[in-house]
């Protein structure tokens, strides 16, 4: 199972201009939905995605992070241009 710190961290390492963990960026495992939620604040701002299956869990075990990349670009693009 994933720890949601370490997943915080990891969306951190890739985006370090995302904000602090627990605030500006939050991390939960929906569990009706059987997937992790981004959840990203900024200002007045804020927007929820969810991952694709699988990505959290490929880009902790340090084997693909691409994916987990490009959901968390296209949410953060989309928090800019609101």
């Amino acid at each position: 199972m994933i720890d949601k710190n370490e997943l915080c961290k990891k969306i951190k390492e890739i985006y370090p201009d995302v904000g602090e963990c627990g605030i500006d960026v939050n991390v939960a495992f929906d569990q009706a939905n059987q997937r992790w939620t981004v959840d990203l604040k900024k200002g007045s701002r804020q927007l929820k995605t969810f991952l694709e299956e699988g990505d959290a869990e490929l880009c902790l075990q340090g084997k693909q992070c691409v994916s987990l990349g490009i959901e968390i670009g296209q949410l953060r693009g989309n928090i800019e241009r609101m």
